[in-house]
């Protein structure tokens, strides 16, 4: 910058220079003109004016090479001061220290400017991560689940307000005390491993807690959550029972048909022999004890049918309090004097759609059930009232829903159960008395009566203090109806002489039933199976007047498609259903829509000939009867 202020200077005053060397040299005073050397030699302002050509040319050198720069350097400073971080002095092409200077602060510009967008950027990442704790504070706070933190010796550094909640629903005041008592391995154990731990459980005032710990490696804390999960298992247990008792239904059933069929034989057999009226007494009272055993077997596989729900049952609108009253004296002479009995109704009560042979034998089960439990004398008491459930009503059983219902209740002051006990109380063949004292089929008939009416059951009981059974059934609207009259074993039925079509796959009860309707007069054609009944329907001779078959049946037809198949080919034809179980495809409306009839296994030669001949005279009973698989 020195060297351009010194050269524009020298360069406005040179000329001047090089005219004061020629007037001082000798040859210009020896050879110019006297005008010209008096001119010079009279001119004293020759030396301002070289003065004043040098400060005129440092003036214009200090503005073009100083004064430019310093204003442009001042303007960028002064941007710059204001926060335009883009400003630069526009000097980048200058040399000398100016130039340099203006360098050096266009690059300090950048550099700030580069440092003010990163810490924009910075603010910018700060609130993005200020907003996502935030939100992750909110997460911990505002989760229903119940959130802790732990450091890495194992201390609490944080709990959420459903923490709170959850402590204090056990009668606890700080989450440290419901912390599993291993809480520091636990959490040295996960920051150690970088593994999670899951389902670490711990009880506590009867409450099931589930822990699951998530270690954070970054922070060195483990993360944990807790959850009361003794609703679930509760659930889970019963959903277990709930399947476990299916399971033994499917097997009761099983059993039930194959004893129902050998029970038909037996009592088929010596009901018919029964009815003779010549046979004499040392042949009619062994006939007798054969059939009255086998009566007593066939209530048996009635009750294993009702524990698996798979028994025929007639309902129809019934007052339970009826029912009840009527067999208030029975249970008085059943429970004995050293027991009093109570039963409280009230005066309006809703009507149930029900079997009342099986809801006799409800009550009668459970009056049975609590006089076992008081062998030294107490109370029972037996009450009905109407209930209207809604979803907030607390329970026991988790198949209970909404509605009205009647409720009958049957409470003891006996010995009570324990909690093993409940868990298998509704389980065929369980029982706690002696061998030979009961079958254990007492609760499960109750058990099943109950899920087949759509009811459900709940039991209250501890030890020494009684146990409470309470069993729901939706209530309706109707009418009692009369009872139905009873067929006994030596009831004279008129017979016929009408065609009948006997399915039945097992032989001996085939060859049972033939005889006892061929004792009635009709005439008799024999199938084995449905594809032998279609092969036989095709070769007939005669019109066939009735289908008397059985449910279930080997080579793929089974009763109810081969009466389609024959309904088909004879609408007017008469249908009578009979089976030792029922199964899923047999119900109110399958008997409706083939206009049949049932007969229920095992079944005496009376029933037999009296439902032959209500069906053939076209007296119709199919409404009244009604199955749940």
């Amino acid at each position: 910058m020195r060297l351009q202020l010194v050269a524009s200077v020298f360069v406005a005053i040179a000329p001047f220079l090089a005219l004061t060397y020629i007037v001082n040299q000798q040859w210009f005073w020896q050879y110019s003109p006297d005008w010209v050397r008096d001119y010079f030699v009279n001119m004293p302002w020759v030396s301002l004016t070289v003065g004043l050509v040098a400060l005129v040319a440092a003036w214009l050198g200090g503005e073009l090479f100083i004064l430019r720069q310093v204003r442009a350097l001042s303007n960028a400073a002064r941007r710059l001061g204001k926060g335009d971080m883009s400003s630069r002095t526009g000097l980048n092409n200058h040399r000398g220290e100016l130039g340099h200077l203006a360098e050096v602060f266009d690059g300090m510009a950048a550099g700030l400017q580069q440092r003010v967008r990163e810490l924009e950027q910075a603010n910018e990442e700060v609130k993005k991560l200020a907003a996502s704790t935030q939100k992750l504070a909110a997460f911990a706070e505002c989760n229903p689940k119940p959130t802790l933190e732990f450091a890495a010796g194992g201390q609490l550094n944080y709990f959420n307000e459903a923490t709170l909640k959850l402590v204090r629903s056990v009668h606890k005041d700080d989450p440290r005390e419901v912390l599993p008592p291993n809480i520091i391995e636990i959490v040295g154990d996960c920051l150690e491993t970088g593994r999670c731990q899951s389902h670490v459980e711990m009880k506590l005032n009867g409450r099931t807690f589930s822990w699951s710990f998530y270690p954070v490696l970054a922070t060195r804390v483990v993360h944990g959550y807790m959850e009361d999960i003794t609703e679930r298992l509760n659930l889970e247990a019963q959903l277990r029972q709930a399947q476990k008792m299916d399971s033994l239904g499917q097997l009761a059933a099983g059993v039930a048909h194959d004893f129902n069929n050998m029970l038909t034989i037996i009592q088929g057999h010596s009901s018919a022999l029964l009815a003779r009226s010549n046979l004499p007494p040392e042949i009619r009272d062994p006939i007798q004890s054969t059939y009255e055993a086998a009566e007593r077997a066939a209530s048996l596989t009635r009750q294993l049918l009702m524990f698996s729900r798979k028994n025929t049952m007639r309902p129809k609108p019934l007052d339970l309090r009826g029912i009840v009253s009527n067999m208030t004296k029975m249970l008085q002479r059943l429970i004995g004097e050293h027991i009093s009995l109570k039963f409280n109704s009230p005066d309006d009560l809703p009507i149930i759609f029900a079997d009342s042979g099986m809801m006799g034998q409800v009550v009668m089960n459970l009056a049975v059930n609590a006089r076992d439990a008081m062998p030294r004398g107490g109370v029972l008491t037996i009450s009905l009232e109407t209930v209207n459930l809604d979803k907030n009503c607390p329970g026991t059983n988790p198949e209970r829903h909404v509605g009205s219902f009647v409720r009958l209740c049957v409470s003891d002051t006996g010995t009570g159960m324990d909690s093993a006990t409940l868990a298998h109380l509704f389980e065929p063949f369980f029982t706690t008395k002696e061998i030979g004292k009961g079958t254990g089929l007492g609760l499960a008939t109750v058990y099943g009566i109950v899920k087949q009416h759509d009811g459900w059951l709940e039991v209250a009981s501890n030890l020494g203090q009684g146990t409470t059974f309470n069993v729901f059934f939706p209530a309706g609207n109707g009418m009692a109806s009369p009872a139905d009259p009873e067929i006994t074993t030596t009831q004279s039925v008129i017979g016929g002489n009408e065609t009948i079509l006997l399915v039945e796959d097992e032989p001996i009860l085939r060859e049972m039933a033939r005889l006892i309707l061929e004792g009635s007069g009709y005439r008799i054609l024999e199938a084995s199976s449905g594809r032998d009944a279609l092969d036989v329907w095709k070769r007939r001779d005669a019109k066939i007047d009735l289908l008397l078959t059985d449910m279930v049946m080997p080579e793929g037809v089974s009763g109810m498609e081969l009466a389609e198949k024959l309904l088909i080919l004879d609408p007017g034809l008469k249908i009578i259903f009979t089976t030792g179980y029922t199964s899923h495809e047999f119900s109110p409306e399958l008997l409706a829509r083939t206009r049949a009839h049932f007969l229920q296994k095992p079944y005496v030669h009376t029933e037999l000939t009296q439902t032959v001949r209500d069906c053939l005279d076209k007296r119709d009973c199919a409404d009244s009867i009604a199955v749940v698989a």
